[in-house]
């Protein structure tokens, strides 16, 4: 939890928070099939529901106020990994601190799995 504070008052954003947009910010890219999670019971990678992608994100506080940030994703096939990777981390980097004040330090994307459709 990062806590925000003025002469106004205190702001709490819960992990919450930053997973939601994180996760809403790389979907919308280009060639992201969506947020990927792997299963315990088999150890497959399962694409997630839009309702549930928070689960592909993590988000780790710094010391330094900043925030980290891992995405787990399936892409289209034929997509350029690095250039995709890339734009989702400037987009998500660009979201997040956009949205909630507090830097991303990091963004790291691994891509779990590629969809043919």
């Amino acid at each position: 939890m990062v806590k925000i504070e003025n002469e106004l008052g205190m702001i709490s954003i819960t992990s919450d928070v930053f997973m939601n947009i994180a996760g809403d910010a790389a979907t919308n890219c280009f060639g992201v099939k969506g947020m990927g999670a792997r299963s315990k019971t088999d150890g497959l990678v399962h694409l997630l529901r839009r309702e549930s992608m928070s689960k592909g994100v993590g988000v780790s506080f710094n010391d330094d106020g900043s925030v980290s940030i891992a995405l787990h994703i399936v892409v289209d096939h034929g997509v350029n990994i690095k250039v995709l990777a890339g734009s989702i981390m400037n987009e998500v980097s660009y979201k997040v601190s956009k949205a909630t004040g507090v830097p991303v330090k990091t963004v790291d994307v691994f891509i779990d799995s590629m969809q043919i459709s």
